[in-house]
């Protein structure tokens, strides 16, 4: 078997682009990944397109020789665009091996060491009410945990301000009661056997994210996510010292030596790769077998499509140290663009059953979708202190 082509694929899923990419071999195989990054897909498409002169007439099966081929033969590694680019290429390779044997992909990695994967989802919410209400309905649709975040933030969409396409202005001390009054609306709602994640966004300065994690520690959320910037393992450091909350970090990380020092040092409770960019599912197998050897747990990141979804299952399928899956809620377009829709029932998402991913896309749906440039400028708030100064959106 060799591959013929491969082909990245832009889609409007609706207010975000979505990058695929589908690999074609001369037996009529093919197979489909994902390496969605906000405002960054043209800049992963044109790297899938640069790899293609390595894939062609090679084996798609051979899968730990291509994947150090294309980390390792252009010289220049790392970062989000190239290795969001082999994460998507990586997951289309398993898609095809998967097929070839009839199996589903988990089985090819050592087969499940559990018979379902919890799933958390995001609650949104202009104001801690309005959290509160939206955490209620999560909780009646099955759902045992959910992720918080601060936005829309304070000063902006909550006060009937156009979200975009501006720059919204951030007060530190509103940001972080802001924050503070989400998450103790939504602990106060749900109760205490519902667990609640914070998302950071690496928005707050390392005092403002140890103000946050003190004053989160009377309602126990399960961590804080991103309180500090993945530059400095440092700051984590610091930030950990200081709090009883439980950390985690880990979507802007990449391959297995982006996570070593991070886990050799037990900075965070729960590592969180992204099967879309830290080097796909070869890859976030083996930084979930480094945080196992230190007893980390694993809560993989997931803000893309429902082909990160089904690629995550699997590596969590056979991941003992796998706790809980991110899976944000799929678009109304979803049904039409994809073959599979996961469902969630009281929590879990059932392992993959299909061979290879379990899943599909339509490109004839996805030609009618395409690309939006604009979603390049608007992909992240525009974020900026009261001097002017950027903020990290």
């Amino acid at each position: 078997m060799k591959i013929t082509a491969v082909k990245p694929i832009i889609v409007d899923e609706f207010g975000s682009n979505r990058l695929f990419v589908k690999v074609y071999t001369d037996e009529g195989l093919t197979g489909l990944g994902e390496g969605t990054l906000a405002s960054r897909c043209q800049s992963i498409a044109a790297a899938i397109t640069e790899n293609e002169a390595y894939l062609l007439q090679r084996d798609p099966r051979d899968i730990e020789g291509v994947w150090q081929m294309l980390y390792r033969r252009p010289r220049w590694r790392g970062g989000p665009i190239l290795n969001s680019a082999i994460s998507a290429i990586d997951m289309a390779l398993w898609d095809i091996l998967g097929k070839s044997v009839g199996l589903p992909i988990y089985r090819l990695l050592g087969g499940a060491c559990r018979d379902r994967v919890r799933v958390s989802t995001g609650v949104g919410g202009a104001s801690p009410e309005a959290a509160a209400e939206n955490a209620l309905e999560l909780v009646a649709a099955g759902y045992t945990c959910m992720k918080a975040g601060p936005y829309p933030l304070p000063g902006g969409a909550d006060r009937g301000q156009p979200y975009y396409p501006g720059e919204m202005m951030l007060d530190p001390h509103q940001l972080v009661r802001h924050s503070v009054a989400k998450v103790k609306a939504i602990r106060e709602a749900v109760g205490d056997d519902v667990d609640i994640q914070f998302d950071c966004h690496g928005m707050f300065t390392p005092v403002m994210a140890v103000e946050l994690a003190q004053r989160m520690e009377a309602y126990r959320p399960m961590f804080l996510e991103e309180a500090t910037q993945p530059e400095d393992l440092d700051t984590l450091a610091w930030l950990g010292a200081r709090t009883t909350t439980p950390l985690a970090t880990g979507e802007r990380l990449f391959t297995k030596w982006g996570f070593a020092d991070l886990l050799a040092r037990h900075l965070v409770s729960y590592a969180q790769p992204d099967v879309a960019h830290c080097g796909g599912i070869s890859e976030m197998k083996k930084i979930a077998t480094l945080a196992e050897s230190r007893f980390i747990d694993v809560a993989p990141h997931h803000g893309n499509a429902e082909v990160t979804t089904l690629a995550s299952l699997h590596v969590d399928a056979c991941t003992p140290n796998c706790v809980i899956q991110e899976r944000p809620i799929p678009s109304t377009l979803a049904a039409e663009l994809f073959s599979t829709i996961v469902q969630i029932k009281d929590g879990y998402a059932e392992l993959p059953s299909s061979p290879g991913l379990g899943i599909d896309l339509d490109e004839r749906v996805a030609a009618k979708h395409p690309f939006v440039a604009e979603y390049e400028i608007t992909g992240r708030a525009r974020l900026a202190w009261a001097d002017g100064s950027i903020a990290d959106p």
